[in-house]
């Protein structure tokens, strides 16, 4: 009787889950809104006001989207000035909604994975899993590993869709 052989436990393949390297701390939400002149508009002092009365410290280890949900403009220098902010408690600031929050933690998700050597490396990309934006997920990650790798494949390292192999 022959011995049963895990062919895909030998294999020279590097299986990756990006849900491995997603900061999965608390994701929240900072509304200028609430910092509007009667919901219509920025003011200056009133502003600054709002800015200096925030408990920052809620912030503390959590991922930060900032938007403003009102048809108002929005001067840069508030959003600087929220972001001046939150940056020394917050793990992530980004600019927009829960959709660009997600793509920032994506796109630190994928240099967390670069920091690992996979320069000629033969990968899986898991496919399977929960990541929002996935489609953004996928398309970066492909962008920033086809310079790297000799090879990808999408799936399980048991059955997988081929997705780039670098010519010889």
């Amino acid at each position: 009787m022959s011995e049963i052989v895990n062919r895909v436990a030998k294999s020279p393949l590097t299986s990756i889950d990006l849900e491995d390297y997603l900061d999965q701390s608390e994701r929240v939400y900072f509304d200028l809104k609430e910092g509007l002149f009667q919901g219509l508009m920025l003011r200056e002092k009133d502003f600054r006001e709002f800015i200096k009365n925030q408990d920052w410290e809620q912030f503390s280890g959590k991922n930060v989207g900032v938007f403003c949900s009102e048809d108002a403009i929005i001067p840069s220098w508030a959003y600087m000035l929220v972001v001046s902010r939150l940056t020394p408690y917050a793990n992530i600031i980004a600019f927009g909604d829960s959709g660009e929050l997600e793509k920032a933690l994506i796109d630190q998700a994928i240099e967390k994975l670069l920091e690992e050597n996979l320069q000629d490396a033969k990968i899986v990309i898991k496919g399977c899993g929960d990541i929002e934006n996935r489609d953004y997920a996928y398309f970066q990650l492909a962008k920033k590993l086809t310079p790297l790798v000799s090879s990808m494949m999408y799936g399980e390292p048991c059955s997988t869709v081929p997705v780039y192999k670098r010519k010889k």
